[in-house]
């Protein structure tokens, strides 16, 4: 994985268990109410990403003590709701999971603070929230754009007010950030919810973790809600943090995409998260669906998956997962209720409607809604997938591996709530096979190759071409070979086709022209070139398809496909490759001394081992094969033996 991007290969199968990391939601509100509460917390199995970590470094500036404890724990003592310090600059990134309760809290904190995050965040509205705390009191001003961070805080003014306002069809983290907040206020409290309560079970998550500290909400119907006079959070001793449902969705839905089964655990059909609800849309949708108080499993229908048209009020999050599970169902799929999209990390209906447009669906949205029809056929287009630093876009799209090799842009975006998710990722997906051979120019790697293709019914990659078509198409557009800018334009934009018979270049067969001496050399010359070799790295990566591939080229194992099963490095004497290189040349009417193909060969050999983007050199896990003094025959057989002995995943 490339710090700009991975490649992630065609999936065949997912099947296996995954242990989930803990549950941002919850891991940020047991970090605020522990810091909160009188006594000390212990935390269990808290989630260690970005958005905990800005929480975490709140606290540690607000002046609480915080420990790390043995194993996967956090030993927080409670400042009983007098942060020590009264002046603080905060900056959250793009945790809205940190910025929003943490603006409700001190707003009656009586100091002096400041609240700032990324760009992002300084997009994302707030004005809701504050206009309810002003109600209460407060004194907050914009630093920005007005209703938006960042926030100068300074102590408030308390008011007798025993009933506040706040809308409801923005964020419920305005409605969460508030109740957190009031046990701080010496009155009893009512919240009048404003308009219609969207991402209702994040409403219940904080509810239910307020309760955990000793402090009980009275709600009626999810339109008012009630802090009772003389509230005060205690610790509970010991928490854990549940899995996060959220993460469980990507997980469930390739078991259900990839035959499965799939099992997550660490949360289960009792979770107090809205989110585990996705089971019941996979559920509708066909999935296979079993479950138990700590554990979820999914495993593929019998057919094929079903699109449906659901209200996604209660799995707001986990409703992405499923926008990418619609590119392999029956029929179109649509997901409304989905207006808290637009205030997420990014403008998410319009981020997905772009990025899954890119892979052939075909989207409609609206200010709340969002419609997707796969691709015709179900055949769907490898592409790169822009990420919008947003991690959740991130993970959801991994799911489209199990149609197409794809790129994921800026992965690190996962590190939000899920660090090591590709790994997780690739441990329980089993990709595409790949068999690597690499070799110098006539070691006999193109004709065992093809050969062992044929015998295992895989496709065939000749990335030589590729880099010949490359030198061919910028020798006809008048550029020169050394010019890296215009020559890596030249390979980003090839109108290339690989058939059984021919090899065409913008519908011209240019079999023939690309295998002369002129343009062979003209591909070494324009494989050493860094920019070029990167412009063509994903068009490589997209040949690898079911059932499998076999690739030949000078480094296929080491840079193009590292993960391949089963890697080969062909050899043979200087001496048999001239020998072999002058027969091929002479059926096709050309005549050239053994002499000059074997100064041409030797030259070859030194640029491209010498070249300073990825080398011909044999992998350290590749198999050696000397063809000098074997047949075609015997050097296929040698090669399908290796790889007939590989284990099969799973």
């Amino acid at each position: 994985m490339s710090g700009d991007y991975i490649d992630l290969p065609q999936v065949l199968a997912a099947a296996g268990t995954v242990r989930l990391p803990g549950s941002k939601s919850i891991s940020n509100r047991m970090l605020l109410l522990a810091a909160l509460a009188s006594g000390k917390t212990e935390i269990c199995d808290l989630l260690h990403a970005d958005d905990t970590a800005r929480m975490l470094d709140a606290l540690h500036a607000l002046g609480v003590d915080i420990e790390s404890g043995e194993g996967n724990r956090l030993l927080i003592s409670g400042v009983n709701g007098n942060f020590t310090v009264r002046r603080a600059d905060l900056f959250v990134g793009n945790a809205g999971t940190a910025l929003r309760p943490l603006t409700a809290v001190l707003a009656f904190a009586g100091g002096d603070y400041r609240l700032s995050g990324v760009p992002r965040m300084h997009e994302r509205p707030i004005g809701d929230l504050v206009d309810a705390l002003r109600e209460l009191g407060a004194e907050i001003s914009y630093l920005g754009a007005e209703g938006f961070p960042p926030l100068a805080i300074r102590p408030p003014r308390p008011r007798a007010v025993g009933r506040v306002h706040v809308r409801g069809d923005v964020s419920s983290q305005f409605l969460s950030g508030l109740l957190m907040a009031l046990p701080l206020l010496a009155g009893e409290t009512t919240v009048e919810v404003v308009g219609e309560l969207i991402s209702r079970p994040y409403v219940e998550i904080t509810l239910a973790s307020m309760a955990r500290f000793g402090v009980q909400v009275r709600r009626e119907g999810w339109q008012r809600f009630t802090v009772p006079a003389g509230s005060a959070y205690h610790s509970p001793g010991e928490l854990y943090v549940e899995g996060d449902a959220s993460s469980a969705s990507y997980f469930l839905a390739l078991g259900a995409l990839g035959g499965g089964p799939l099992r997550v655990e660490g949360v289960g059909l009792d979770s107090i998260q809205g989110d585990v609800r996705f089971v019941d849309a996979l559920a509708a949708m066909g999935a296979q669906i079993r479950g138990g108080s700590n554990w979820l499993e999914a495993a593929a229908p019998q057919r094929r998956l079903q699109g449906i048209s659901l209200d996604c009020n209660r799995i707001p999050d986990a409703a992405m997962t499923l926008a990418t599970v619609a590119l392999f169902a029956e029929g179109p799929t649509t997901l409304h209720n989905i207006a808290s999209w637009r205030v997420k990390e990014t403008d998410r209906i319009a981020a997905m409607a772009s990025e899954l447009r890119k892979l052939g669906a075909t989207v409609d949205t609206g200010s709340d809604f969002i419609r997707i029809s796969p691709p015709p056929g179900g055949e769907l287009q490898p592409a790169a997938i822009d990420t919008y630093d947003d991690h959740r876009i991130a993970m959801c799209f991994s799911l489209a591996a199990l149609g197409t090799p794809l790129r994921i842009n800026e992965p690190q975006a996962v590190a939000k709530t899920f660090p090591d998710y590709f790994d997780r990722f690739a441990e329980v997906t089993q990709a595409v096979p790949v068999l690597a051979i690499d070799g110098g120019s006539a070691s006999g790697k193109g004709t065992v190759a093809t050969r062992v293709a044929q015998a295992l019914g895989w496709h065939y990659l000749d990335s030589g071409a590729l880099y010949r078509l490359t030198a061919l198409a910028a020798r006809r557009a008048g550029i020169a070979w050394d010019d890296e800018t215009g020559v890596a334009a030249i390979a980003e934009r090839l109108d290339v086709r690989f058939t059984v018979n021919a090899i065409t270049l913008g519908g011209e067969d240019v079999s023939d022209a690309i295998r002369s001496e002129e343009i062979s050399a003209g591909a070494s010359r324009v494989a050493a070139l860094p920019a070029v070799r990167a412009a063509l790295l994903f068009r490589q990566r997209a040949f690898r398809r079911p059932p499998g591939l076999v690739a030949d080229g000078r480094d296929m194992a080491s840079v193009v496909f590292p993960d391949s099963a089963t890697k080969v490095f062909l050899v043979a004497s200087l001496e048999m490759r001239a020998m072999r290189r002058h027969k091929q040349l002479i059926e096709k009417g050309m005549a050239v001394s053994i002499a000059n193909l074997l100064l041409d060969l030797r030259e070859r050999d030194e640029r491209d081992s010498q070249r300073g983007a990825a080398p011909m050199q044999q992998s350290p896990d590749a198999e050696l094969l000397d063809t000098t003094n074997l047949t075609i025959g015997s050097a296929v057989a040698q090669v399908l033996d290796w790889v007939n002995k590989v284990p099969k995943k799973g």
